[in-house]
């Protein structure tokens, strides 16, 4: 009986200890982001209309009819007059890139987020405990990571991570890396970076495909710093409440749909597949399956499932039965990746103008900016004073490969930091994102029809 009675006590105990242990872990599971930065380059790297036609009426592999395309899409593409360029291209010297240059672009962005970041918190950059760099384009040595480490002096102990290739949806990849590193570090701040290398990247072929992302890609990057410190809960903007990670690589088309590769003169570029909208609705579709019975109500659920059922029975024809995502969301942070992207996503999401306003009026300023974009997205929600607490906020990243990273967000406090959104948010919105600039200044391509007529007198049309 008593070596009953003693079993039983260690199960007992045992069984406190395990429930003990799954608390604590619980509270070493929080992620919070403490602020954020994002990078506004200076006036003189603006690339307005007349900037962009010396651009292209540089690149002597062009002729009317390509004219003729970028034209149509530079109107389209949703990019406004004040997004920023490469200093290099900006210069005139695309043509013959160096990495002084590519470096010089990367410390500006990066030191100039960082220098804000660490004086807005009072963080010192020796209290960091781990660092994760995702820019795809650039790999130096030493790495970037290391550059700032020296810079910033930063202790030897501090746990790196330099994500490259990772593509437009890196930030919310290493917002997930950060929560999992969380889980076996307590009491620790980590600062995320999140960039792109454009100057060694700018396209100078004519590949119509390949040219789409001159027209898309700027300058840009952000700057996050993030703890799992329940004692500087009341600080936070941000705490993580969901976090899912898909890659559809395994199939070819998906795999394909956006590469870097040389075209047939040999100039390096982004090659944009027409699968690539339908690579990105299957990797948001696969990630949703995840997501969505985290993030959305009980009864949202009960809902579609029942409307689903009765649908399914019913012989006569009916509406479909879409998730409300707005019922456990607020806010949504799409990827700016481009006008058609935008368009797609909201299609697919059932989501309105108002709901796709930031997205695209990010896109609009600021270009897409690759895995920094959602940041833009982010602050411009913040600069309207759109969120409160208690809101949620909906991430949904986008990058090659093909991968989809989503996570949500639950806000901790009122937001109202106008950030780099500061001399331009009364403009916004705009009534239109097209750009009539364009349209008004270079419509003649569309009017001549005599390519050696146009080409003998481009340079004075291009006020050159």
């Amino acid at each position: 009986m008593e070596l009953f009675m003693a079993l039983c006590l260690i199960l007992i105990f045992f069984f406190i200890f395990l429930i003990c242990k799954f608390f604590l872990q619980m509270r070493n599971q929080c992620c919070y982001v403490l602020a954020y930065e994002c990078y506004k380059g200076p006036d003189n790297r603006k690339l307005d209309t007349e900037t962009c036609g010396k651009l292209i009426m540089r690149n002597k592999n062009l002729g009317i009819e390509e004219y003729r395309f970028l034209l149509q899409a530079m109107v389209n593409a949703g990019i406004g007059e004040e997004t920023y360029g490469p200093s290099n291209v900006i210069a005139g010297t695309e043509e013959s890139p160096n990495l002084a240059d590519t470096l010089q672009e990367i410390d500006d962005i990066v030191y100039g987020t960082l220098d804000k970041l660490f004086d807005k918190t009072g963080v010192s950059p020796s209290e960091i405990d781990i660092l994760v760099v995702t820019v795809s384009m650039i790999s130096s040595l030493p790495s970037l990571p290391a550059r700032m480490i020296n810079r910033y002096k930063m202790r030897e102990d501090i746990k790196v991570f330099n994500l490259s290739g990772m593509g437009c949806s890196a930030s919310v990849l290493a917002v997930d890396l950060v929560q999992n590193l969380f889980k076996t570090n307590k009491n620790a701040y980590a600062v995320i970076v999140s960039s792109e290398s454009l100057s060694p990247n700018w396209y100078r072929g004519k590949e119509r495909s390949m040219m789409l992302p001159n027209i898309l890609f700027r300058i840009g990057g952000c700057s996050l710093l993030l703890t799992n410190k329940r004692s500087l809960k009341h600080q936070a903007m941000l705490k993580l409440k969901h976090s899912v990670r898909i890659h559809a690589g395994a199939s070819d088309e998906a795999y394909g749909s956006c590469t870097r590769i040389e075209d047939a003169q040999g100039y390096c570029g982004f090659f944009l597949t027409k699968s690539l909208p339908k690579a990105a609705a299957k990797a948001v579709t696969m990630n949703l399956r995840v997501l969505v019975p985290k993030m959305l109500p009980l009864r949202e659920l009960a809902r579609y499932a029942i409307v689903s059922c009765w649908r399914s029975k019913s012989k006569t024809p009916s509406p479909e039965a879409g998730l409300n995502l707005k019922s456990g969301v607020e806010h949504f942070c799409i990827h700016p990746g481009g006008r058609a992207v935008i368009d797609g996503m909201g299609r697919s999401l059932g989501l309105n103008e108002y709901d796709l306003e930031p997205t695209r009026m990010a896109l609009h300023r600021f270009g897409n900016t690759s895995a920094a974009g959602l940041w833009y997205v982010l602050s411009y929600l913040e600069a309207k004073k759109k969120m409160k607490k208690g809101d949620r906020v909906l991430m949904i990243g986008l990058g090659a490969g093909f991968k989809c990273n989503n996570c949500v967000w639950e806000v901790m406090r009122d937001l109202d930091d106008v950030n780099v959104w500061e001399d331009c948010i009364d403009r916004y919105p705009v009534k239109s994102v097209a750009n009539t600039l364009f349209l008004e200044k270079y419509g003649w391509v569309n009017e001549s029809r005599n390519e050696q007529g146009v080409i003998a007198n481009k340079d004075t049309r291009f006020g050159l």
